[in-house]
């Protein structure tokens, strides 16, 4: 399986209102329930205002489009990293799944999961 980097650093925040968000952003994910409105951005595109706001994160992604079928993947790949003491923030879109892991730990972790077998490009 292969595993994509993304080269952006990300912030995780959380907002009082979507009117904040730059949805013009190359790359953004917004989760809202009724309690929260998440955002997770590029660095640099993390809106002025923000309610909380952690910066400090990498990612990489499931290279492919994955079916709905399929079983355990973001189970393994959490597995190994909580295995090497190293957390994870998880979002998923339709097409697949990415991992964000804080700054400190992210070549560490792509070097973890490569010895684990998954081809990192």
């Amino acid at each position: 399986m292969e595993l994509k980097r993304i080269e952006h650093k990300l912030t995780v925040c959380k907002v009082a209102e979507a009117s904040n968000i730059n949805i013009d952003a190359p790359f953004y994910f917004i989760g809202k329930t009724d309690e929260e409105l998440s955002l997770v951005c590029r660095k640099e595109d993390a809106p002025q205002k923000t309610l909380e706001r952690d910066d400090g994160w990498r990612g990489f992604r499931i290279q492919g489009v994955l079916d709905f079928s399929l079983i355990g993947i973001m189970s393994k790949l959490s597995g190994i990293l909580a295995e090497h003491k190293i957390g994870i923030f998880a979002v998923s879109t339709y097409n697949t799944d990415y991992i964000l892991v804080k700054e400190e730990n992210f070549e560490r972790a792509l070097d973890v999961l490569a010895s684990e077998g998954y081809i990192i490009v």
